[in-house]
């Protein structure tokens, strides 16, 4: 079984902290190409910032995002996950809280950030390896 440590291994941990304001965040994530980011104080979880939020707390109230601090919009009940369960047990999570973003926790810990991309593209390189093996395998018996 896939496990969350093994999908998320070559990720590199990118967050913010409360105090950022909005548009530097938004910007962090435009830059790295993220739907959502972590916001942390020291390794401590205080939240996720993700672009749903941007725009129900910050575009649809109408907040100055130059001068609203990330703190005040993120979502700050989050489900997690630890890094030693499945990938199926991540999906399910992502379902029950209608989330597609977790952070992948070591004990109190956070080690990392799990997209649903994250595990399409595992699941998908999974299946396509299986695949090839099934197609090996039945090309050497002919």
């Amino acid at each position: 079984m896939s496990r969350v440590r093994d999908i998320v291994s070559y990720r590199e941990l990118y967050f913010a902290k409360e105090s950022d304001v909005v548009a530097d965040v938004a910007r962090q994530m435009a830059e790295l190409q993220v739907g959502a980011i972590l916001i942390l104080d020291g390794d401590r979880l205080r939240g996720v910032f993700s672009e749903r939020d941007l725009m129900t707390r910050v575009v649809l109230d109408r907040r100055n995002p130059d001068r609203t601090p990330v703190s005040q919009v993120m979502t700050t009940a989050v489900a997690t996950i630890d890094e030693e369960a499945g990938s199926d047990e991540a999906m399910e999570l992502m379902q029950a809280h209608n989330c597609r973003h977790l952070p992948v926790m070591r004990g109190s810990r956070v080690v990392n950030f799990l997209s649903m991309r994250d595990l399409m593209k595992f699941e998908l390189a999974r299946k396509t390896e299986e695949l090839h093996h099934m197609k090996a395998y039945i090309q050497s018996g002919s």
